[in-house]
């Protein structure tokens, strides 16, 4: 694998990481009786960003070596990406 498709593919997976973690352990403005004036109630009350890129970023990392290993050391069969029946029989 190429850095550049290192660096895409690793991207990809934190975004979609990142997507997942963010809803985990989010309390409402609306929920916590405290609703700031002029902002909407469905807001989180601590969206905990930092924290969460920091899991983001950790889980990202273990899904990319396991993404990585499986393709460079071929632990899954070049079979099952071929979306083609092979029509030379």
């Amino acid at each position: 694998m190429s850095p550049v498709l290192c660096i895409a593919l690793f991207f990809v997976i934190w975004w979609m990481v990142l997507f997942a973690v963010l809803p985990l352990g989010v309390k409402s403005q609306f929920e916590a009786g405290e609703v700031v004036p002029g902002s909407e109630g469905a807001a989180p009350q601590q969206p905990m960003l930092l924290k969460k890129a920091g899991i983001t970023t950790v889980i990202a990392l273990i899904l990319f070596t396991i993404v990585y290993l499986v393709v460079t050391k071929h632990l899954m069969p070049h079979q099952i990406f071929d979306l083609v029946p092979n029509l030379k029989q």
